[in-house]
């Protein structure tokens, strides 16, 4: 699943690449992506135009010369991809949007995902993307933010950044490797921690986060233009690394259960208090 690092690359490249451009037509061959019918869907954005796209978390925002928004989710993996004129376009596509200058997009979803045609003023009333927190690469995040968000909390470390309530964006890619880097245990409860623990969270999100922006990404996923991303599996920390050494301290890497999902720690640098 593209996660913030991922989004965030193919917002900037859809941005540069589309800002400007008008909408001339759509083809959509599965209809539960979207929001509302076909016909109302292709009826409200055919003629419109792209004024520019930005993110937020795991959502795309395709802003229009009008009262309406595209969001994008690609959910547990899709392959958005740009076209030229006449250029050959993948086999298995949901979605197809095409400009008047011939160019456009298509999206592929491996299983499931969002494209919703959504009012402006209604986007505080849409479920999916209304509740959710502070992106971590947004310049409003900062520590003293990131304290206050953790002020009421009680829970686990890897439920809270996980909940997309708090921070927008990460997933369990990216997690464990922030954890670690933290020096913290997925199961840490959120008021065991200390200022200098809190300030080493702060800073290893930025950090993890920015790093894989800077080389496009994961190299399982595909940009806008089909390319993988740089960050690839030798620059994971610990993540899905089961037996290997620990970069720190030479202790076998561990996979745990916490809760939902599984984790990788070492159980040396990581110690659950």
């Amino acid at each position: 699943m593209p996660e913030l690092p991922e989004i965030t690359v193919i917002a900037r490249q859809m941005n540069q690449e589309i800002s400007g451009k008008l909408v001339k037509s759509v083809r959509v061959k599965q209809p539960k992506n979207l929001n509302m019918p076909v016909g109302q869907f292709t009826k409200n954005i055919i003629g419109k135009t792209v004024k520019n796209v930005t993110c937020k978390g795991k959502w795309l925002f395709l802003n229009l010369n009008c009262d309406r928004s595209l969001l994008i989710n690609l959910g547990m993996g899709a392959e958005l991809l740009h076209f030229e004129p006449k250029q050959g376009l993948p086999e298995n596509t949901q979605f197809k949007l095409t400009f008047s200058d011939k160019s456009g997009f298509t999206v592929h979803f491996w299983w499931f995902g969002c494209i919703h045609l959504v009012q402006k003023d209604n986007l505080t009333k849409h479920k999916l993307t209304a509740n959710l927190g502070i992106s971590p690469v947004d310049k409003d995040f900062t520590f003293d933010h990131f304290k206050k968000l953790l002020a009421k909390k009680k829970g686990t470390l890897k439920s809270f950044v996980l909940d997309q309530k708090n921070l927008a964006g990460i997933g369990n890619v990216y997690a464990q490797d922030i954890l670690f880097k933290a020096k913290l245990h997925p199961n840490r409860k959120i008021p065991s921690l200390s200022e200098r623990e809190k300030s080493a969270l702060f800073k290893a999100i930025h950090e993890i986060l920015n790093s894989s922006i800077k080389l496009g990404g994961a190299y399982f996923e595909l940009n806008f233009y089909g390319k993988r991303g740089g960050f690839t599996s030798d620059r994971f920390l610990i993540g899905y690394k089961t037996g290997k050494p620990c970069p720190e301290c030479g202790t076998t890497i561990e996979k745990i259960r916490t809760g939902n999902t599984a984790s990788y720690i070492c159980p040396n640098c990581q110690k659950e208090k």
